[in-house]
């Protein structure tokens, strides 16, 4: 005899579930995408646009190298200014997406100065992320810490933009403190992690998270390379599903507090932010099934049993591969894969990076194959082996990922408030025939 709740989960599933021909019938565009995999147009915003195609002269779409702006300038051009100039971009960028314009030099020195002071946690909020934990979910004790941090806001309901502009750059100022924190204290003796370090205000936002991680100052190439992956997750349009969330609960006039950690909710998804780390899982297996990094028909073999959804954990994804826009190309990923190339030929690791050029080329021609799609390697592919060089626990790349999309959720919100309407968009009905209600006794 079935319990009580396995007979919920069988009506659950046989409530719930979705027949195809009733998607077509009412023309439902699931998870608010167009049928040619377009996303449906919900809004209207300034702060990023993401570009995977452009209409040819018979008005269709056409897939074209992908492109990624931040107010209107290609992050591309962004990133490559800073690197000439040998300078730290992630608190200009910050700048960027909330103002809408790029930074003076006073303007810029004043900005990151702000964040700087506002970086430490008050004794009480430390208390809170100290508390005994029962799991080490670094992004659940992320989202604890924030939502927690209404309670030290006096005015922590309003709404005022002049409210939610200061509650926005103390959490962007306090993520990577938090995150820092979070690691101290629930890693003690492993990884040399454990201690809390406090946060040094002559430091950058880069320069600062990797040493609040070790009580090690970093060397400026390796920070360097840690501000351009901050720069890269920054911002990616409204439609991505975490700054969705976050626009949709800031639409109700939510508290930033809320709206903030509703954006860690669905980061937190392994269909969002933790692709990099699925990656890095994924080659740890590749590497102990493969015995020849050299063979690229081994290497097929494997990848083709992981799209069959024998390897691996079955699910039948190659992580890093594949983008809702970006089909020829990630301009993110662009980007890593040149910082990993540096990195991995001055840590000795180049035999890994060999390794990982190799599966990216093979995904790409087995997917066209095997599903006859498109597909090129996306910003996760090569972001969490950057991370690992950096020594980075692989449990930090998602917040690290949050830490950055900060800035985005933080620019989207005061935007939706501005703006003014509540989000909310309409669902059919799968049931055909309305039912009467049936008395206890006769059932």
């Amino acid at each position: 005899m079935e319990s009580l709740v396995e007979k919920i989960i069988r009506l659950e599933i046989e409530h719930d579930g979705l027949d195809p021909h009733l998607v077509k019938k009412k023309n439902v565009k699931l998870g608010l995408r167009n049928r040619n995999g377009t996303g449906v147009v919900a809004g209207i915003t300034s702060k990023g646009q993401v570009r995977g195609y452009e209409k040819n002269s018979w008005g269709h779409n056409i897939p074209v190298h992908g492109k990624l702006y931040y107010c209107g300038y290609d992050v591309e051009e962004i990133v490559n200014s800073i690197e000439e100039e040998e300078r730290f971009g992630f608190e200009e960028t910050v700048y960027l997406l909330l103002t809408g314009e790029l930074p003076s030099h006073d303007d810029l020195h004043i900005f990151s100065h702000e964040l700087a002071k506002r970086r430490p946690l008050s004794e009480r909020a430390k208390k809170i992320i100290q508390f005994n934990s029962e799991n080490s979910d670094q992004m659940g004790a992320l989202h604890a810490a924030v939502s927690a941090l209404h309670k030290f806001d006096s005015n922590p309901k309003s709404t005022d933009i002049r409210d939610v502009t200061r509650q926005c750059i103390e959490l962007i100022a306090k993520f990577p403190t938090i995150i820092a924190y979070n690691c101290g204290v629930m890693n003690k003796g492993g990884r040399g992690f454990g201690t809390i370090v406090e946060p040094e205000e002559g430091l950058s936002t880069a320069e600062n998270f990797l040493y609040m991680l070790n009580g090690k100052v970093p060397r400026k190439s390796l920070a360097h390379v840690f501000d351009i992956a901050l720069i890269l997750h920054a911002e990616h349009g409204g439609g991505n599903n975490s700054t969705f969330t976050v626009r949709a609960v800031s639409s109700s006039l939510s508290n930033t507090y809320m709206a903030i950690s509703s954006g860690i909710a669905s980061l937190a998804g392994r269909l969002h932010g933790g692709a990099n780390e699925a990656v890095i899982n994924m080659m740890e297996d590749l590497k102990k099934n493969v015995k020849d990094w050299q063979d690229d028909e081994e290497i097929y073999s494997y990848l083709d049993g992981i799209l069959e959804k024998k390897f691996h954990d079955r699910s039948g994804k190659i992580y890093g591969m594949g983008h809702p826009v970006y089909t020829v190309s990630d301009p993110r990923e662009i980007v890593f894969k040149h910082k990993a190339s540096k990195l991995a030929d001055s840590l000795g690791r180049i035999d890994e990076l060999r390794l990982y050029d190799k599966v990216a080329s093979l995904s790409v021609n087995l997917i066209k194959k095997k599903k006859g799609k498109k597909a090129c390697p996306n910003v996760d592919f090569y972001s969490g082996f950057v991370y690992d060089m950096l020594d980075i626990p692989t449990e930090l790349f998602t917040p690290i990922f949050a830490m950055s999309r900060v800035a985005g959720w933080s620019a989207h919100r005061i935007e939706e408030i501005i703006q003014g309407k509540l989000i909310r968009p309409s669902y059919v009905s799968s049931l055909e025939d309305m039912r009467h209600y049936i008395p206890m006794d006769k059932r």
